[in-house]
């Protein structure tokens, strides 16, 4: 079992315990991954059927990554013999490897026919729910200056994560929002079922209610998968707590490996609460704490422990690692927000100048807003960058081609049609559409109706044109047939940018090709795709990116930016908040292997008003002997001025 000489002791007891629960409290960058990776090339080389065993986690990121080192184990373990794989990383006979919105997909669509929805359903995004948020408001002559959608849709989000259903909301509405939100969210539902569409909670909610409600199918669910493997399970939501608990059979031959230190994302339904009820859902469950850190220097990792130690909801550990001392922290005060974002630059400069590559370093803050300064000041010295969060499928002519082909093959999707049906303009007006999406087609003039119907002529096209040809075939079609290709030709430079977009999907595209059911597969990824999956590691630029975004990746520098009292720690409405706002901190000094860089500005203009702020409580948690302090402002000649 040479796979198991690599692991130190505590992994590889958390790979050797095979039958049973199994809670594995895993360390940042303690090498959990690895940890589960290894659990499952061990069940196999005892016996257990690859497809037997299921592993979910949270980011289609960590999914690929997961994928990939089973796959290079498998590989090993056939002693270098070629397995078939294909464009994905996924091979036969293999562990199903998921994130819990996929997983819901492949359950919802095995089972489509119990929700009354076909194999082809549209998923909405964000973007897509809010859209009918703003029609229902409308409809309502609710102001959405007033009362903003982002936050009805935030709200309903969260109720349905939390398993709360519309009627149980209904019914405890007091208050004259609740029962606003209470009306938008019963017309939202209505819309999303006569589109035969479900929004990203409804593909938890739908698959876990299944599992419930069907005895035969649970059944069927907890035979397949007989081992599973849960990622990140601080960050489970009761929607996935529950269907977590469903897929798992009387064996009990669950895994769930997570740190209550790095749960971050309360606010859109992650109960750290799970962690602990593990150990009372399952008493016989066997625990193991991984400590040892593969990833920080021993100063970045004293900082770590003296922050999260304050904290008292959490699983008592304390990271070590065997890595070198490393340099001291770097604490930088700087004067105002240009002053900090001219330090940063100019210290990249350094770091370049002495070998570091610019996609070794991260700037992290703890709201977007912090980027523009930032991004001001890369661009004036040349740097290159990349911002995390602008994604590929959220560009406007990406949407588009991908409604096309979600109308053609789900015509109930109002959105999608009331999206495309004018891009490329046809002149086809809003009193047409509300005619036509009102049944009232008598009502329209010939002329009109006839442009309606070459549009709903090139959809019939696209879905005839889907049933016999591949997928970047399909996306080339769409291209052409839909007028999109001869709208931007001839257009701006902004205009053929955005054609070459689209001409990369149908690169994109050409990886589905020989995948069974490609083009449902091109269509799931597209609206599963999350805002990690926008980070291309081999971009050469720095990475900039919120704190929330960071979780689970790396670098080897790391500047955490705007360290001042009420903007991180971001609030102090009550003491759950504030031990959230440590965990964030937590993540945000884990994410460097080499270098840290911590600043603050003294005055910082937001919503237009400068204030002078306090440094954040945090830094005086880390001991004084692991900093190095500077202080920096700038002079009227713009030069950068240091003072130890």
């Amino acid at each position: 079992m040479l796979y198991l000489e690599s692991l130190n002791e505590k992994q590889k007891e958390a790979v050797l315990y095979t039958d049973g629960p199994l809670l594995i409290v895993a360390g940042a960058g303690a090498g959990k991954t690895k940890t589960i990776t290894h659990r499952i090339i061990h069940l196999i080389h005892k016996g257990v059927n690859p497809e037997r065993i299921l592993a979910v986690t949270f980011t289609n990121k960590a999914a690929r990554e997961m994928k990939e080192r089973v796959f290079d184990l498998l590989e090993k373990r056939e002693q270098g013999n070629k397995i078939n794989i294909d464009n994905f990383g996924n091979f036969m006979n293999a562990p199903y490897v998921s994130t819990f919105h996929s997983l819901g997909v492949k359950i919802i669509k095995e089972n489509a026919s119990l929700l009354n929805l076909t194999k082809h359903f549209s998923i909405l995004d964000e973007s897509d729910s809010i859209s009918i948020i703003k029609e229902v408001m409308k409809r309502h002559d609710i102001d959405p200056k007033k009362e903003e959608p982002r936050k009805i849709r935030s709200i309903i989000s969260k109720n349905k994560g939390d398993f709360i259903h519309l009627e149980n909301y209904v019914g405890q509405a007091k208050s004259y929002f609740q029962t606003m939100v209470a009306l938008i969210w019963r017309e939202y539902e209505e819309e999303l079922k006569r589109q035969k569409a479900l929004d990203f909670d409804d593909l938890l909610i739908k698959a876990t209610n299944i599992l419930k409600e069907n005895e035969e199918i649970r059944l069927s669910y907890q035979k397949k998968w007989q081992y599973l493997h849960i990622d990140e399970y601080q960050d489970t939501n009761q929607v996935q707590y529950e269907m977590t608990r469903l897929l798992t059979g009387q064996a009990k031959n669950i895994c769930v490996v997570g740190d209550t230190d790095q749960n971050i994302y309360s606010w859109r339904g992650a109960n750290i609460k799970n962690m602990f009820l593990f150990e009372k859902d399952y008493p016989e469950v066997k625990i193991v704490t991984l400590e040892q850190n593969y990833r920080s220097t021993k100063n970045i990792i004293t900082a770590a422990n003296k922050v999260i130690e304050k904290n008292n909801y959490r699983v008592p550990k304390n990271l070590f690692t065997e890595n070198k001392e490393g340099e001291k922290i770097n604490l930088i005060e700087a004067y105002d927000e240009q002053s900090e974002a001219r330090y940063v630059g100019h210290k990249i400069e350094e770091l370049i100048k002495a070998g570091f590559k610019p996609k070794d370093i991260a700037i992290l803050y703890r709201a977007n807003f912090q980027s523009r300064v930032i991004e001001e000041e890369l661009l004036k010295i040349g740097l290159p960058y990349q911002v995390l969060g602008t994604k590929f499928f959220d560009r406007k002519e990406i949407k588009d081609t991908l409604a096309y082909l979600g109308a053609a093959l789900n015509r109930q999707n109002l959105s999608l049609i009331k999206r495309i049906i004018n891009s490329p303009t046809r002149g086809i007006g809003k009193t047409t559409i509300a005619r036509l999406f009102a049944n009232q087609t008598k009502e329209i003039p010939p002329k009109m109706m006839s442009r309606v119907n070459d549009f709903y002529k090139i959809l019939d096209d696209i879905e005839i044109f889907c049933q016999s040809n591949k997928p970047s075939e399909v996306i080339k079609y769409i291209m052409n047939q839909s007028g999109l290709k001869d709208s931007l030709s001839d257009g701006s430079s902004d205009d053929l940018e955005r054609l070459a977009n689209i001409k990369e999907l149908v690169t994109l595209a050409t990886k589905y090709d020989n995948l069974e059911n490609g083009l449902e597969k091109l269509i799931e990824e597209a609206s599963l795709f999350s805002e990690q999956d926008s980070l291309d590691q081999k971009e050469s630029g720095v990475k900039l990116m919120t704190v929330h975004a960071a979780k689970g990746l790396e670098f080897k520098v790391i500047f955490v930016t705007g360290l001042e009292q009420d903007l991180f720690p971001y609030s102090k409405d009550d003491k759950g908040d504030d031990e959230e706002e440590r965990r964030l901190f937590y993540v945000a000094i884990t994410r460097a292997k080499e270098k840290l860089f911590l600043s603050y500005a003294t005055i910082r203009t937001i919503f237009g008003n400068k204030q002078v702020n306090n440094p954040s409580e945090f830094i005086y948690d880390i001991p004084s002997e692991l900093i190095n302090f500077e202080q920096v402002f700038h002079s009227k000649r713009e030069k950068v001025i240091y003072l130890d």
